[in-house]
């Protein structure tokens, strides 16, 4: 449960993060959040999310390793 949600949560937070980033380049300014603040937050929700992943996949390939290690002991 807990890396489902870890996997949910790095997916949102690269999704928003893009989508900010696109929206720092493509919304025109109208002086209440400057794009350099918009494209700052998306880089870094987007390396948020890109380090959650990579924690994820790793997490999963050791508990898949710890598992096969089970079933060739048996």
């Amino acid at each position: 449960m807990k890396l489902k949600f870890q996997l949910l949560t790095s997916a949102v937070l690269i999704i928003v993060g893009c989508g900010l980033l696109i929206a720092g380049f493509c919304v025109p300014p109208i002086g209440i959040i400057d794009t350099s603040i918009l494209i700052a937050f998306g880089e870094i929700l987007t390396f948020v999310g890109a380090i959650f992943g990579i924690d994820y996949t790793y997490k999963v390939r050791v508990l898949n390793t710890k598992e096969d290690r089970n079933d060739d002991g048996k």
